[in-house]
């Protein structure tokens, strides 16, 4: 099964996020098959890949619980 995830990145006290697709069984650290976003808390900077999640979530990819929020509060 897929799922869309949050891959953490950046350096100590100053994350970055990654927002990928990847199969679930997958360490959230290993490979994945597509970058689909990134996210910057601190920035609040949020970039997603709409028409890619809409066409993995069409195929039965499911977003974790922090990117289905993050998806909607982008709109």
């Amino acid at each position: 099964m897929l799922k869309i995830r949050l891959q953490r990145k950046g350096r100590r006290n100053r994350p970055f996020y990654r927002i990928v697709v990847a199969e679930k069984a997958r360490a959230v650290q290993g490979r994945f098959l597509e970058i689909v976003g990134h996210y910057d808390p601190i920035k609040k900077d949020l970039v997603l890949k709409t028409e890619r999640i809409e066409y993995f979530v069409s195929n039965g990819a499911q977003p974790s619980q922090t990117v289905a929020r993050l998806a909607i509060k982008q709109g």
